[in-house]
């Protein structure tokens, strides 16, 4: 007889979310248990610097939750509103609008907020747990095991399903053996690395491209942040969650071109104090930032794991690779994720089937609401990565039309219709290479969604798809590698 009826191992996000979807599906009716490596002053954080993150969240994924799960946010855990997100081009000249409504959010005191709410729902909590691996019956995982880091002596417990929303290097996932199935391990070049700070200002120069009370701004800057971004996201009228990601071999690249040495932390540090609207920025000393307010962490910006279950196993949040590939935002997914996976949880467990067959719709389910469009936009984060700066804003504002715009904003893969403008002049040669760069991942985005929907009913059909897939994708690497030469 099993311990629990769901183990979820991780305690941030995703995690919880997971837990409490599961006990609004099941009436409260399940035995849930959530694992923790962190002691419980610091649920869910994510390294000792604390919950490395943007903190932002489109307001459409919260209403997802909530409208489902019955889980509402307010203050504290939501610190402040904004009305969208502007992405400026590297001249500044361009501006694209996406996400629309949105929450900053306290990463300090969502967790403890979120795990108050789920242990009234029934949920229990261990903390201090160091998970290690999984347990096995034949080709079913039946539970986990590791070290109770407070007493140091070996920690195992039992399940019908364990959801391992361990994060992104998840060992757990890592070490998985009951499937060939779900992929174990990212290539490095899927990972970003990104710091922020948590900073209370003085005003400097009033300019909405550097700070804007009202809306998360992102910057596309090869120079500062290469193959990523740098962000300034309003925590209030003189409180910001500044940083940038970077990926690294890009970064590599850019140092030796330059014949620097820079690393996250210095470009954090010159992204700060190149921005005019921001002057005496100060770390928050307030005590829900205070063992949050810097911090360095990697984040996955790739499609979801080409497969979420196995045998008694499930992936969600970053632990699956669920951050949106063109700009890392990791909560949305996670909360939309947290929502489906509690549903099909309940049914599997209702209908006394864990099997890898049975789990199955989870992967169809994610698809269809969220995971459709991930491939395509990892395939648009890589030729945008091979662009320079002057190209980056070249093509910001000559190609992106109306309708692109209107795609981007509900975070899918632009069409490009600004390319088919009768009359366009495209000066120089390198403009025409990113014009074709454009058109392509844009064809291939179509094949792509298609091939998305439709995902396999069962596993027997995996291999065949996942084998298209590969091709397809590796096929469009190489030639997006192409157009940088």
């Amino acid at each position: 007889m099993a311990d629990y009826d769901v183990i979820v191992a991780g305690g941030g996000l995703a995690g919880t979310i997971t837990a409490q979807a599961i006990s609004h599906y099941s009436n409260q009716n399940f035995k849930i248990l959530s694992i923790d490596r962190n002691p419980e002053i610091f649920p869910g954080r994510k390294s000792l610097t604390g919950w490395t993150c943007g903190d932002a969240c489109s307001k459409e994924a919260v209403d997802y939750m909530s409208n489902r799960i019955k889980v509402k946010w307010s203050r504290p855990e939501i610190e402040h509103d904004v009305k969208g997100v502007m992405a400026f081009s590297p001249d500044k000249e361009t501006a694209i609008p996406f996400d629309g409504a949105g929450y900053m959010l306290n990463r300090q005191k969502l967790p403890e907020i979120q795990n108050g709410r789920a242990k009234k729902m029934g949920v229990e909590f261990d903390f201090d747990i160091n998970l290690t691996g999984l347990i096995y019956e034949g080709q079913q995982v039946i539970g986990v095991k590791g070290i109770n880091n407070k007493t140091k002596r070996p920690y195992k417990k039992t399940a019908k399903i364990v959801v391992d929303a361990t994060g992104v290097t998840s060992v757990l996932r890592n070490q998985i053996k009951n499937t060939t199935k779900v992929e174990r391990r990212i290539d490095r070049r899927d990972l970003e690395s990104t710091g922020r700070y948590i900073m209370y200002f003085e005003h400097g120069e009033r300019n909405l491209t550097e700070f804007d009370p009202n809306y998360c701004i992102i910057h596309l800057d090869q120079e500062i942040a290469p193959g990523g971004y740098g962000w300034v996201f309003p925590k209030g009228d003189n409180k910001v969650n500044i940083g940038l990601g970077v990926e690294k071999s890009l970064l590599e690249k850019r140092n030796q071109r330059l014949g620097k040495k820079d690393n996250v932390e210095s470009l954090m540090k010159e992204y700060l104090n190149k921005n005019k609207a921001i002057k005496n920025a100060k770390l928050s000393q307030d005590p829900e930032d205070v063992n949050n307010n810097s911090g360095i962490f990697q984040v996955s910006v790739r499609r979801q794991n080409d497969c979420l279950v196995s045998g008694g196993y499930m992936l969600v949040g970053d632990s699956a690779w669920m951050p949106k590939p063109i700009d890392a935002g990791g909560i949305g997914p996670a909360l939309i994720a947290g929502t489906i996976i509690g549903n099909n949880i309940v049914q599997a467990i209702e209908s006394n089937d864990v099997s890898e067959a049975s789990l199955w719709q989870y992967n169809l389910d994610f698809i269809k609401e969220y995971g459709y469009k991930t491939a395509g936009l990892e395939l648009f984060r890589r030729l945008v990565q091979t662009m320079t700066n002057d190209q980056i804003s070249y093509g910001m504002k000559h190609f992106l039309g109306n309708l692109d715009v209107e795609s981007i904003s509900k975070g899918e893969h632009p069409d490009f219709s600004g390319l088919g403008k009768i009359g366009m002049i495209i000066r120089g040669i390198m403009n025409k290479t990113v014009a074709e760069g454009l058109k392509y991942t844009s064809k291939q985005n179509q094949w792509l969604v298609e091939h998305y929907n439709n995902y396999p009913k069962d596993p027997s059909g995996f291999d065949e798809w996942n084998k298209s897939l590969h091709k397809t994708l590796d096929e469009s690497f190489v030639k997006i590698a192409s157009f940088a030469s």
